[in-house]
């Protein structure tokens, strides 16, 4: 609670001052180090980025396949980011998850606070090392990840929504700010930076609510409820129906107010699509339409999310890549 005196900043609000000191950066054109800081042979920098872009094409197929129409700069850059952001994420969901402490998290924060003083740990670090010299990417979104990772660690309930919008922005919402500088803006586009950092801001917080929609069975049996809870309780349900795992009319219409609430960010995010950079287009209308797609599933199978997951089969996958790609020439 904020102490007295204080006006309580709603998370909307926290999430749109951190878009304006992007959107600013990138107005200004600068790389976040100087470009001279970074030690590592020629050599290995491309090994590095190489590695990035297997790591890439091995965990996020159609998302990989879409980055290769973006110049190579910007794909290797592209690429190194998502590393850095899988492996963030598998600190706390990956093998070794149960190990992982605040403390691990405090040392991850550390690196990335050296890498992006142009120290690299290893390897990976340097391809990131190197993007953030080249492009005008801020360290906040990237902090912001870390801080959503150590909410996984402390926090399995959300009051309202605003407690899980905040949460939505700090694994996912910041991966769509990350990306906007290496995406680049078209020099067409009339709209003002900070509305394509808004849908890129919506586009991450669209997927990050359509994974929880998919995953509420995964995760009532690690103990977890990403759902707002004043929501459940007005819809006459509760954590106990939840771990239950029972479809009811109740549980269908509360589904229905959480897809429409989750469709409602893709199309905000599709306003700012068509203002990136044309080359830049195709993986992210990629990303778009197949995760709005699991939505569809989600009501395929009945609102069944406890039992059931919901997923796009491989056809349906590169059925989208065609129609993604014809999206971005628009």
């Amino acid at each position: 609670a904020p102490a007295a005196g204080e006006v309580a900043v709603s998370s909307e609000q926290k999430v749109y001052d951190v878009v304006l000191k992007q959107a600013s950066m990138v107005k200004r054109k600068f790389g976040s180090i100087d470009r001279r800081d970074i030690a590592l042979p020629g050599n290995l920098l491309s090994e590095a980025y190489d590695r990035c872009g297997e790591v890439c094409a091995e965990y996020a197929k159609t998302f990989y396949l879409g980055t290769l129409l973006m110049t190579p700069e910007r794909q290797r850059a592209i690429w190194a980011i998502y590393v850095w952001c899988r492996r963030t994420d598998e600190l706390v969901d990956g093998p070794n998850a149960s190990q992982i402490t605040p403390t691990a998290l405090d040392r991850w924060e550390s690196r990335l606070e050296e890498l992006f003083q142009g120290r690299p740990f290893d390897m990976l670090d340097a391809a990131l090392a190197d993007t953030v010299a080249k492009f005008p990417v801020d360290i906040q979104p990237f902090q912001d990840m870390i801080e959503g990772m150590r909410m996984d660690l402390k926090k399995s309930r959300y009051k309202n929504f605003d407690e899980l919008y905040l949460y939505c922005y700090y694994v996912a919402g910041t991966v769509g700010i990350m990306s906007v500088p290496i995406m680049g803006i078209s020099p067409y586009s009339q709209a003002t930076t900070e509305s394509v950092y808004n849908a890129a801001l919506a586009l991450g917080i669209a997927n990050q609510l359509t994974n929880i929609l998919r995953d509420v069975g995964e995760d009532a049996s690690r103990g977890r409820v990403y759902l707002p809870q004043d929501e459940l309780a007005q819809a006459g349900l509760s954590d106990e129906d939840i771990f239950a795992g029972k479809v009811t009319d109740k549980w269908r219409n509360f589904m229905k107010h959480q897809i429409k609430r989750a469709r409602m960010f893709f199309d905000e995010a599709e306003k700012g699509v068509t203002e990136l950079n044309e080359a830049s287009r195709w993986p992210v209308w990629a990303s778009l339409l197949l995760y709005r797609q699991i939505l569809d599933e989600i009501e395929a199978n009945d609102y069944n999310n406890f039992t059931r997951r919901a997923y796009v089969g491989k056809t349906k996958k590169f059925l989208s890549l065609p129609v993604a790609f014809a999206r971005s020439m628009v």
